[in-house]
């Protein structure tokens, strides 16, 4: 297994698969700069926001007035059982009980739908800002060059799209209006705590330091864990993620055994962490609600002595100990917020690290725009390497005429296919240059200059839907009779026809429902539509049978018609046709011509072919 893998395919903000144990984060490197950057998202919907904070207040300003109106209605049913006992009075009032219960229905029904609608519209915001931060990364995939991917795993990409959006979206849609619920609670309880008793304030008030250290005491220890447990979480999809990529040749190797051996020691590394801190965190509610009942206690002994002496009215009491409640709640709130908080912040700073990374070359401000391409292609002292200290193309040059058909041969390592990777401009070159009909293809945009290209690779490319629309891809403008005359050119037609839902047959996400032959003359037949003026085929037909290798050459030498090719290819059929033949190694071309010339001169080229094919 790929340890390093495993490395880069860690979900930082603790959703997806097994995404529920939420509390474990990373700390952002730049916290006030992230949040700043947070903000500018939500600037847009500042006018929604600021309507939420209203209907947040109004929320709780009307909840927080259920208690004291409850005490009133506790008092006057205590003052009419006392009347009644001494017979002073006409006992219990249930006409003004009536019209309280009345009154805090209607308080509590207002209450509700305040917080329906906050709740409506920030879950609204929240998923547009999901929305926009996707869509940009998905954009951004699109600009960035191929070298970045050649150093960050596809596994931590998927993560920045998927967990690191969605730790902001749900931090958003569950902890913005309960940070301004809770600090709306926070004030206005304590108003009207002071308003009963600012005595009986002090008294609960000195109890909260005590449990604000222990929670701290105990955030401090189990954050370690969190951390620990992310980390093991994320060794834990990277395994699976492999193993289940690789199913088939785990199997073959007979290495279940040390699969499930390997999973199981990294599924006991997630256990350890996981238990310690879900344990560590589990005990700060038990101990904020053992020192709050201790507050109860103190709130009410001193309250029954104030209330003795008609300091205090008894409903008071009952109206007190519901608002200690309601001040204590916001508070472990509050402490929990601000976790969620750093762990949005840390993801949030994935996300637009991600769409700060450098981009490709800034296209050309006038680019050419070429009508029509003849297919000439020059290399000049070309110069590259994936590494600016590790160059594998030292110094290619060669003239390739229109409508010839050239073949790319050589050891691996030499060059091929990199050659092929900068002629589409995946790639920038260090130094040199590469010239479509006489022009820089820096000149072209990326898109203009992919568009004359057609490439058929040994890797087929084929997606979840049906065999039309996978090979309409080559050109999506084209017509049903269009498509059907490129798959007849592909020599597949035949082969779809007989399929039992012809061209509308489904291919599954994996294409393992056709044969890997079937899937290259598919991959032809989409090069074809697609017409390209330059070819590019890779080793295109090293996977497949003799029988079917043969459907396939007849393919390409229609596809190759009046087409100048690039074939890089180790089959003897292949390269003995070809107009010239380039001989490559370390990064260099050591010999060109035909493969007659190539033969007398009894050079490398020769070597190749008498150790390869000489039988």
């Amino acid at each position: 297994m790929s340890e390093n893998n495993a490395k880069n395919n860690f979900p930082r903000g603790g959703h997806g698969p097994m995404g529920g144990m939420r509390g474990g984060f990373e700390k952002p490197k730049d916290f006030k700069g992230t949040f700043s950057k947070l903000l500018d998202y939500l600037r847009p919907y500042r006018l929604k926001l600021i309507i939420v904070m209203i209907f947040a207040i109004g929320s709780t300003v009307f909840s927080i007035a259920g208690p004291k109106i409850l005490g009133k209605a506790t008092t006057k049913i205590y003052e009419g059982v006392i009347s009644k006992i001494t017979g002073s009075g006409g006992g219990i009032d249930f006409q003004y009980l009536l019209n309280t219960v009345l009154l805090l229905l209607g308080l509590y029904i207002i209450s509700a739908v305040f917080s329906y609608i906050q709740g409506l519209i920030v879950t609204g915001v929240s998923q547009k800002v999901s929305y926009n931060l996707r869509k940009e990364i998905s954009e951004k995939i699109n600009r960035l060059p191929l070298k970045y991917f050649d150093s960050v795993s596809h596994g931590d990409v998927l993560s920045r799209v998927t967990n690191d959006v969605d730790t902001v979206s749900q931090t958003l849609n569950q902890s913005l209006s309960q940070i301004i619920t809770s600090a709306t609670t926070l004030i206005g309880v304590l108003i009207m705590m002071l308003y009963i008793s600012w005595e009986m304030t002090i008294a609960a008030i000195l109890i909260l330091p005590l449990s604000m250290v222990l929670v701290l005491a105990i955030v401090k220890k189990s954050q370690k864990y969190f951390i620990e447990q992310q980390k093991a979480l994320g060794k834990v999809n990277g395994h699976i993620e492999e193993v289940y990529g690789g199913h088939n040749i785990m199997k073959a190797f007979n290495a279940e055994k040390e699969v499930v051996d390997q999973f199981r020691k990294i599924n006991k590394e997630l256990y350890d962490s996981a238990w310690k801190s879900q344990f560590l965190s589990g005990m700060m509610m038990p101990i904020m609600n053992f020192i709050g009942n201790l507050g109860y206690v103190a709130v009410s002994i001193l309250g029954g002595w104030y209330a003795s002496r008609g300091v205090i009215e008894v409903g008071d009491i009952l109206s007190f100990i519901q608002y200690i409640k309601s001040f204590t709640q916001p508070i472990s709130q509050v402490a929990q917020i601000s976790n969620v908080i750093q762990s949005t912040v840390a993801a949030a700073e994935r996300v637009f690290a991600f769409l700060e990374e450098k981009e490709e070359v800034t296209e050309s401000a006038k680019p050419v725009e070429l009508d029509k391409v003849e297919g000439r292609v020059t290399f000049e002292n070309v110069k590259f390497g994936y590494n600016e200290d590790k160059i594998i193309i030292k110094n290619f040059s060669a003239d390739i005429k229109p409508g010839q058909k050239v073949t790319i041969v050589g050891p691996t390592g030499a060059g091929k296919t990199t050659i092929v990777k900068l002629l589409m401009r995946f790639y920038e070159l260090n130094s040199g240059r590469i010239l479509i009909d006489g022009h820089d293809i820096k000149e072209f945009t990326r898109e203009h200059l992919r568009s004359h290209f057609g490439m058929v690779l040994q890797d087929t490319w084929l997606f979840s839907g049906s065999i039309m629309e996978n090979i309409r891809y080559g050109r999506l403008s084209a017509s049903d009779e269009e498509v059907i005359e490129a798959a007849k050119a592909a020599h597949v037609h035949r082969f779809i026809k007989t399929l039992p839902d012809g061209y509308n047959m489904m291919i599954n996400e994996e294409a393992n429902n056709i044969s890997q032959g079937q899937k290259q003359l598919l991959t032809i037949a989409r090069a074809i539509l697609s017409d390209p003026r330059i070819l590019i085929l890779d080793e295109a037909t090293s996977s497949v049978d003799t029988r079917t290798e043969i459907l396939m050459q007849k393919a390409m030498e229609n596809l190759m018609k009046g087409r100048t090719s690039f074939i890089i290819a180790h089959r003897l059929s292949t390269i003995k046709d070809a107009d010239l033949i380039l001989v490559m190694k370390d990064g260099d071309i050591i010999e060109q011509g035909s493969h007659e010339e190539l033969l007398k001169k009894n050079g490398f080229y020769a070597e190749l072919y008498n150790s390869q094919f000489a039988s």
